[in-house]
């Protein structure tokens, strides 16, 4: 499928003529504290809005390791095929930005539901622990290989499976211009995921070897301290 967002590069605005099998079924302009009622914060995040954008950060030191670091989720749940929209800007490296998807509890549980054990944004509790998600790790900058080599990088959980990875072509933050649109699509048992219309990685869950392909669930946003970044326009489309 073509990518209906793709950047022109002589407005720097994004063209996004949605496919026809697109159903709109969220947007979340991300601009104000009213955007966010009913999002979950688990770990030490704040959430401010300094330029009419939802900003993310640590309110703890980096030196703390993974009691830093924090998922800010969606409440929403959504069904199996889907198209993900948001738009990206990063602020503040060293840090590392992930975007959960098709996130549940285990045994088929709700993500929220309160007889799993709590999430305080360890990541372990995320690949390991008491759900199922697909993890998209696309701004990974917090350690000297990863600012020295950048990639995007798609795992399946539960594990700690890496299925797929593709360059990443965000520059560092003293480059960075934004908003980086970044778009993942699961349909079917396919995942890809694109930046301004430039596809990283596409790939085709078996069914197999990482387990049955996920189905439905919620959507989130993880980073790891001491990264600062900003996002807008989060828009989920059903794809029939």
């Amino acid at each position: 499928m073509d990518n209906p967002y793709e950047t022109d590069h002589s407005s720097s605005q994004a063209h996004q003529a949605v496919p026809d099998n697109w159903k709109l079924l969220y947007h979340n302009p991300l601009q104000s504290p009213e955007c966010i009622a009913g999002f979950r914060m688990e770990g030490a995040g704040a959430v401010t809005f300094p330029l009419g954008r939802m900003r993310l950060e640590s309110v703890r030191q980096a030196e703390e390791g993974q009691k830093a670091n924090f998922v800010y989720w969606c409440p929403e749940e959504f069904p199996p095929d889907i198209a993900i929209t948001w738009e990206f800007w990063p602020i503040r490296e060293p840090g590392l930005a992930i975007m959960f998807l098709a996130a549940v509890g285990a045994g088929g549980r709700d993500l929220f539901d309160p007889v799993l054990a709590p999430r305080t944004g360890v990541y372990e509790q995320y690949h390991h622990g008491e759900m199922h998600a697909l993890h998209i790790s696309y701004f990974r900058r917090r350690w000297p290989e990863e600012r020295s080599f950048h990639t995007c990088n798609l795992r399946k959980s539960y594990g700690f499976h890496l299925v797929a990875q593709g360059a990443d072509p965000i520059p560092g933050t003293a480059d960075a211009a934004g908003p980086y649109r970044l778009l993942a699509l699961k349909q079917g048992a396919q995942v890809t995921f694109s930046v301004n219309g430039l596809q990283v990685f596409s790939w085709m869950d078996d069914g197999a070897r990482y387990g049955p392909p996920l189905a439905g669930g919620r959507v989130g946003f993880r980073q790891m301290a001491p990264l600062i970044a900003e996002y807008a326009n989060l828009t989920v489309y059903e794809v029939t």
